[in-house]
């Protein structure tokens, strides 16, 4: 069960961020303000608390294994993926609507259980199998993509979306299975630093020249940013998704479009109708579908 909090939590955290997002946008940040920062302080966040950790003795920090020079390179290659994913998110907004770069994105949870099945060389569980036709179909009412259309999309902004749906569920897909007995914050860590590192590469950071620039965007939305993403869910995914599964996980995390459409109710002021209500419960009866099946199975089995 501590699995499925952590997953949904991570989810829920990640929900949150384009709200920021936007915020960011509308006071004239680009997009390479807005992942370099967050991407920046979540790294400096995360070695704070490594550093922290390690200075603190106790019992339960024995049991975590220090990772080696081949998992350090996994970790910070696996890393690269949450930051494309970010990147590839923040920039399909630029160039198409925000529920339609939410569609595009949340085609992970099939694309993961499509990647696990191929990477297990299996059929997916029967639950994970129904639980996409919820989640299709919730995701689709859920943005009013049938009455906006999509006549006006541009072709970057419909590849950058599917770009952060393939890099989301490989990260689903991978990190449950690098590291694992490694401390959760040195994990997260090293992936952080990995996003950071690929990123800087492709958007330069070019706020770290200019001091008050920097130091403005940092106080309004770097710290929150970094906080909620890098720092927050990316932890959250590191211990959930090993105890659930990458197919679990990709399902799970589901729960951020309910939580992105949400946010822009209370905070971005924004309509939502009985459409995208339907289609938040649709996502909700898709994420506990595998749970429930799961769970009357053994019930059977007990009687």
């Amino acid at each position: 069960m501590k699995g499925y909090i952590y997953v949904i939590l991570g989810a829920i955290c990640y929900g949150l961020l384009s709200t920021f997002v936007k915020l960011a946008y509308k006071d004239g940040f680009i997009v390479n303000d807005v992942v370099g920062i967050q991407l920046f302080l979540g790294a400096i966040l995360l070695w704070g608390g490594v550093l922290i950790t390690k200075g603190t003795k106790s019992t339960k920090q024995k049991k975590f294994v220090t990772p080696g020079k081949r998992e350090i390179i996994l970790l910070v290659t696996v890393g690269s993926t949450t930051g494309l994913t970010g990147m590839f998110y923040y920039l399909s907004l630029q160039y198409i609507s925000a529920s339609l770069a939410i569609v595009l994105l949340f085609q992970f949870t099939w694309i993961g259980v499509l990647l696990e099945a191929i990477f297990n060389r299996r059929i997916p569980e029967k639950g994970k199998l129904l639980s996409i036709i919820p989640l299709l179909i919730g995701t689709i009412s859920a943005t009013n993509i049938y009455s906006t259309g999509i006549s006006a999309v541009h072709w970057l902004g419909f590849l950058f979306g599917l770009l952060a749906a393939l890099s989301y569920s490989i990260f689903m897909l991978v990190s449950g299975k690098v590291a694992v007995q490694a401390n959760p914050i040195m994990k997260t860590a090293f992936m952080t630093t990995g996003g950071l590192i690929v990123c800087s590469i492709i958007l330069p950071p070019t706020f770290l020249t200019d001091g008050k620039l920097l130091l403005q965007l940092a106080v309004q939305y770097g710290f929150v940013l970094a906080f909620v993403g890098p720092f927050l869910s990316t932890l959250l995914f590191s211990k959930g998704v090993p105890l659930v599964g990458s197919g679990i996980a990709s399902i799970l995390g589901a729960m951020e479009l309910p939580t992105a459409l949400l946010m822009s109710v209370f905070v971005l002021n924004e309509h939502i109708g009985v459409p995208q209500y339907v289609g938040i419960v649709l996502i909700l009866i898709g994420i506990s579908l595998p749970g429930l099946l799961k769970k009357n199975k053994k019930d059977i089995l007990s009687v």
